[in-house]
């Protein structure tokens, strides 16, 4: 997902981003650099070089700073965030599992019922396309179990 706007509300004291079909604010009070009524944000704009990820902003006083949508995501908590977050940390353990096994990815296609095709893209964590069953079962088949357990949201 890329940001396709943003600008600086003052009155809320927040950063307004268009993601996707998305509209985010983002506080100014969680940003490293905080404008304030004597330092006001000066410019916001859609970063290139973070590859339309992220924005930069500057302040009267010449201080700038950037803010990734990846941060913005986790402050919004958003699903599809979480999931993927999810995703990566199970495929990591699985990489780390299958090392530390020494079993061959043949042999791991072949306890899952799957071609070695799709056990690499299992294993790819840049892969977004798998499902959590899918790595449950890829996990089960390392020998690893799998907890899952919620919580009501701060």
């Amino acid at each position: 997902m890329k940001i396709r706007s943003v600008a600086s509300n003052a009155r809320k004291q927040c950063f307004v981003i268009q993601a996707g079909s998305t509209t985010y604010d983002f506080p100014f009070s969680e940003l490293s650099v905080v404008p304030t009524p004597k330092d006001p944000v000066a410019a916001v704009w859609i970063d290139k070089e973070l590859g339309n990820q992220g924005l930069s902003y500057s302040l009267q006083s010449g201080k700038t700073d950037s803010l990734l949508l990846e941060q913005i995501l986790a402050f919004h908590e958003d699903p599809e965030y979480l999931r993927e977050q999810l995703l990566y940390r199970l495929t990591m353990d699985a990489q780390r599992i299958l090392k530390k096994r020494k079993l061959s990815k043949r042999a791991l296609a072949r306890r899952l019922k799957t071609s070695p095709m799709q056990l690499y893209r299992l294993l790819d964590q840049t892969f977004y396309g798998k499902t959590i069953d899918q790595m449950v079962k890829l996990l089960y088949a390392l020998g690893h179990t799998v907890e899952i357990s919620s919580r009501q949201a701060a």
